[in-house]
């Protein structure tokens, strides 16, 4: 994914911030453990936000333990006693990333099309064994895929048919972390306002490169003041994915929840704007 969905650290608690930076240690390791190390390197704050997520919905204590880092063992990480809760966000991470190669392949030229061809094998036995293991991931991500192709193909002029896909395929996710029907519409809400957001700011992004590249962009049919008509709907998304995160029922690390939610969305779309 992007790393759209982060905190705003300055305005955690040092015990918050140790919390959020654990998660996010533990999704590395268990990616590692789960699907090589190379996965790792695909780790990313929308996924620990994701994980964050499905445990702070379940009961019980999240309790850490000090370890060494792959990346640098003379630094001391903490790491979740059992990182195997972190299962359905590691193998989300690896479905997606996956389709987000085969993506490349087809939409790239030149050197990102050559680097996405040398290293789909090197993650094609990963994908299968997350696959396996949630065939509903799997299942709505490769929608998600088809359905984007073959808006872009038609060359897609409306923002909110262009976003779709990426708002549903995040929906159908988070859906899945509860089986409880009236938390499962809150989750799916939330997921869709999120998924359009990071479509909108992904497309801002890459607007300049798309331009010199003649990539598929849909923000290039936009007449007037580009970032001030992003801005807006930016706003609309997170405004809704707030409403939605209200009527969730978070058992624990609400207020660190509640930062990205209300602080760290804003503060991330306005940072890469700026860029």
């Amino acid at each position: 994914m992007f790393g759209y969905i982060r905190a705003d650290k300055g305005e955690l608690k040092m015990r918050e911030y140790e919390i959020y930076r654990g998660i996010y240690c533990s999704l590395c390791k268990r990616l590692g453990k789960s699907y090589g190390f190379l996965s790792r390197l695909t780790l990313s704050y929308d996924f620990t936000f994701l994980a964050l997520l499905d445990i702070s919905l379940k009961d019980g204590c999240t309790s850490f333990k000090s370890g060494r880092c792959a990346f640098n063992p003379a630094k001391r990480c903490n790491y979740l006693k059992n990182t195997a809760q972190l299962d359905f966000s590691a193998s989300a991470a690896m479905i997606i990333l996956y389709y987000k190669i085969v993506d490349d392949i087809s939409d790239e030229k030149g050197l990102k099309k050559l680097a996405a061809i040398a290293i789909k094998p090197l993650f094609s036995r990963a994908h299968k064994k997350a696959a396996l293991a949630f065939p509903e991931i799997e299942k709505c991500v490769w929608e998600y895929i088809q359905n984007q192709n073959a808006l872009e193909n038609e060359n897609c002029g409306s923002i909110d048919k262009a976003a779709e896909p990426s708002a549903a395929v995040m929906a159908n996710i988070f859906s899945l972390l509860s089986g409880e029907e009236g938390q499962k519409r809150a989750l799916s809400r939330l997921g869709y306002c999120l998924g359009r957001y990071i479509y909108l700011l992904d497309a801002a992004c890459d607007l300049e490169d798309d331009k010199r590249t003649g990539s598929y962009n849909v923000l290039r049919n936009i007449d007037g003041d580009i970032k001030e008509y992003v801005s807006k709907q930016f706003y609309i998304s997170i405004n809704e994915a707030a409403k939605a995160f209200e009527l969730l029922n978070i058992k624990k690390h609400k207020s660190i929840l509640g930062n990205i939610i209300y602080l760290g969305l804003e503060q991330t779309f306005k940072k890469e704007l700026n860029k």
